[in-house]
């Protein structure tokens, strides 16, 4: 193999030193027994898929059978490879770690390469897990297959639509991811005359909304698309692994795709349900396609003519249950078996549904927490709660199933709640109106401020009382005021700022005890936009002084922030910014207190005489009396 790049770097053309490459990693792949554990932990260990397909693996060893690099040959090759993308600029290998998959055009030339990491949670964070060529994504993979059909399964993924393929699917390629679906893609459906696309994206919120988005695209070239309709939340290749058999399973989803179109669907003829196996999975052997379909099907009827799809959704599961739902928990009976499910409040996405399930039957019980929409948790509570109630596994995994379309249910109502708009304040009649306007008119209406804060308890203090709420306020100007409250240990200076706040309306307020240094940048950007700003201890927030000067004084603070970009896994520079104008309340003990803070804020100082003291003993001791108990 060495000697050949020796000769491949005297002369060679791109596609030539890629294809010697996607040789060689086929070649490591044959001796790699951790890709090929890989593979078949995902149910894809199939020789001729990877025969058929050239699966490689890149394990770091490129670079050793490469000419030296010190040589006008090995220069010249490393040179190639790195701008075909095989090498990176630092001479490392792009697709280090990563399951290979070349995809080639009808004439074998190879246009796009596919990299996937197979380290899974051992990888660095930020690693990204899908690689690819650089530039734009050129070529479909398993483009064969198009000449032998008018159907086509589109994969949101490779391994998806292998999965497909190792069952026996073999009219079944993959864009490249959900924004994936590429000119090359359009342009094969046309020139090779697909009629249908059966879209067998994942069934979470990017992959419905990748499908509704590309199904009128197609209609619009007279390509009839029908939506694959996977368990909520689970992929191609995952349920595949869940269900057996794989292959009648994956049969019975296909022919139950729902159309996408208007009106109603159009009927897909018997010869073309070419997704139906051509081989048994278990066997081998080759099945006679009626025969199989007829073995699969439910009817003797829909095993001549296939029922016509309409546009109402297919049922998902077994039929909900009623529950008993309170603030912390819910209850379900199925038969001798209680469920109890804790945790559901804190699920506020779409991506997982963990809670903490307990079932019961009689005096026996078993209890775990999981993510019920992750096969590996279910199966495994499946399994012990089988044993520790002395029921059969098939009837904890009906009861799941029930338990887990209740919660769904549940936690669409939770989410839609949470997400739709607060209630916005009926208009004030001409009354209140009118009412309004005459306390604001009103000649004492500071006085009658001051009787509202000594009602609710507040003794003295009158001046730093006024100051204080005209200042909560001017949240509302442009250029609101500031306030520090200065004052010895335990004097009332938090009471008094309390006080203050607590005639500010809640949502309005945004209160600490201390911040962090870069807190404030991370706040969002409109979050503290006229409202106040709160923190009880100056000191507690040192770290982010600077900022919050800067809040005061320029009205907003921007920050300039690296990170990784969560696809490439290249550092980035990222902007935060946050905008003002807010009001800022702090409280402090220290004698000296920052100058630039001096500048920007009014200091109130409480009042600590014996007189201020024994006026709040005094009322003190009088809420104490029976009356005021009474009252």
């Amino acid at each position: 193999m060495r000697a050949f790049f020796y000769l491949l770097a005297a002369n060679a053309d791109s596609q030539t030193a890629l294809r010697q490459v996607i040789d060689y990693y086929h070649e490591t792949f044959k001796q790699a027994p951790e890709v090929q554990e890989y593979l078949r932990s995902r149910g894809l260990d199939h020789p001729e898929l990877i025969e058929r397909f050239k699966l490689g693996f890149a394990n770091r060893t490129l670079g050793y059978r490469l000419p030296e690099k010190n040589r006008k040959a090995g220069a010249e090759l490393r040179g190639k490879l790195q701008d075909i993308g095989i090498l990176r600029s630092s001479g490392h290998e792009h697709f280090n770690g990563s399951l290979v998959v070349p995809i080639m055009n009808e004439n074998g030339i190879i246009s796009e390469v596919y990299g996937r990491k197979i380290l899974g949670k051992r990888l660095r964070k930020g690693t990204a897990q899908h690689l690819y060529l650089p530039g734009p994504h050129d070529g479909v993979w398993n483009i064969e297959a198009f000449r032998a059909t008018d159907e086509i399964i589109l994969c949101e993924a490779l391994l998806d639509a292998m999965t497909f393929w190792v069952h026996g699917f073999r009219n079944v390629t993959a864009s490249y991811g959900t924004s994936g679906f590429t000119a090359s893609h359009l342009a094969a459906l046309k020139q090779h005359g697909i009629k249908r696309v059966l879209i067998a994206y994942d069934r979470d919120e990017a992959g419905n909304k990748a499908a509704e988005q590309l199904a009128p695209k197609l209609q619009a070239e007279g390509i009839d698309c029908f939506r694959v309709l996977l368990p909520k939340g689970m992929d191609v290749n995952e349920y595949a692994q869940q269900v057996t058999p794989g292959a009648k399973s994956l049969g019975l989803m296909l022919r139950s795709a729902q159309w996408m179109g208007a009106g109603q669907a159009p009927i897909r003829p018997q010869e073309t349900l070419s997704h139906q196996p051509d081989f048994d999975p278990e066997t081998g052997e080759v099945l006679d396609q009626i025969s199989a379909l007829a073995a699969e099907t439910p009817s003797p009827e829909l095993a001549l003519i296939p029922e016509p799809m309409s546009a109402s959704p297919v049922p998902e599961g077994p039929e909900t249950v009623d529950a008993e739902l309170s603030e912390h928990e819910l209850v379900i009976n199925l038969g001798d078996r209680r469920y109890r499910i804790r945790g559901l409040s804190k699920n506020m996405s779409y991506d997982q549904l963990k809670v903490n399930v307990l079932v019961s039957r009689g005096d026996l019980l078993h209890v775990d927490t999981l993510d019920i929409y992750s096969a590996r948790h279910r199966a495994s509570y499946i399994k012990q709660a089988g044993i520790e109630l002395g029921l059969k596994d098939d009837i904890i995994k009906k009861d799941l199933g029930k338990v887990l379309l209740k919660l769904e249910e549940l936690q669409e109502k939770q989410i839609q709640d949470a997400l739709e708009p607060e209630e916005k304040t009926e208009p004030l009649s001409d009354e209140e109106q009118q009412t309004a306007l005459e306390l604001l008119k009103d000649p004492a209406l500071l006085s009658r401020i001051l009787d509202d804060f000594n009602r609710a308890g507040v003794v003295g203090e009158e001046t730093n009382k006024l100051v204080g709420y005209l200042a909560g306020v001017s949240r509302k100007l442009d250029k609101p005021l500031a306030v520090i409250i200065q004052s010895s240990s335990a004097a009332g200076k938090s009471s008094l700022m309390d006080a203050v706040l607590n005639m500010m309306p809640i949502e309005e307020r945004v209160q600490y005890i201390a911040m962090t240094g870069q807190s404030l940048f991370y706040m969002g950007e409109t979050n503290l936009k006229h409202k106040i700003l709160a923190i009880s201890e100056e000191e507690g927030a040192e770290n982010a002084s600077y900022a919050l000067k800067l809040l005061q004084s320029e009205g907003e603070v921007t920050i300039a922030s690296t990170g990784k970009d969560p696809t490439t896994g290249n550092l980035m520079t990222q902007e935060y910014r946050v905008e003002g104008p807010v009001m800022l309340f702090l409280t402090t003990t220290a004698i000296d207190i920052d100058e630039e803070l001096l500048n920007r804020c009014v200091v109130l100082t409480v009042n600590e005489t014996r007189e201020q003291t024994a006026a709040i003993h005094a009322i003190q001791r009088s809420r104490q009396t029976l009356k005021e108990l009474i009252c």
